[in-house]
């Protein structure tokens, strides 16, 4: 076998890898959109778990989703906000980087219970405001207040056993 050939295979196999990003990429861009995100959101989000290196410029974001800069900048932006990416600069570059936030998932299940808490207090204060009415009026409230009350009890100790398990 000569030079040639595993020059070829590489570059296949290359090609392959570069596919599968690609699909994989677009798998996040519909599943996240399928939880109410944009679905360039969701591919930026794709691209940087998959990116190597995991620091990525807007024009890589831009290249790699072929998609304008205006696109990649919203999406950027609302993923930077929601804190599952960190946007850092390197010294001596002014160029902006993007990649995954440590411990973004673990943030944003916090901050979730959080938003639920705030929901289960507005469930109370609905129910106070149907207060006396039959059952068919009350159940959506009842259910809302129910189910969270749930999460809020039994969620802290799946946070402390991730906390152990992961030393957060």
């Amino acid at each position: 076998m000569n030079a040639l050939y595993f020059r070829i295979k590489e570059v296949s196999l290359i090609s392959e890898i570069i596919k599968k990003k690609q699909a994989y990429i677009e798998e996040m861009g519909m599943a996240l959109e399928g939880f109410g995100l944009p679905r360039m959101a969701g591919r930026v989000f794709g691209a940087l778990l998959v990116a190597d290196p995991a620091e990525q410029t807007a024009e890589d974001l831009a290249a790699t989703l072929q998609a304008s800069r205006g696109g990649i900048s919203g999406a950027t932006t609302l993923l930077e906000t929601m804190g599952l990416i960190d946007r850092i600069r390197k010294p001596g570059d002014r160029k902006d980087y993007f990649r995954n936030k440590p411990n973004a998932w673990y943030e944003a299940m916090k901050k979730e219970i959080m938003m639920m808490s705030y929901l289960r207090q507005l469930a109370d204060k609905g129910l106070e405001l149907v207060q006396g009415a039959n059952e068919e009026v009350t159940r959506g409230l009842t259910e809302m207040r129910d189910m969270i009350s749930f999460f809020e009890r039994e969620m802290p100790p799946l946070f402390t056993r991730w906390e152990e398990e992961r030393n957060v």
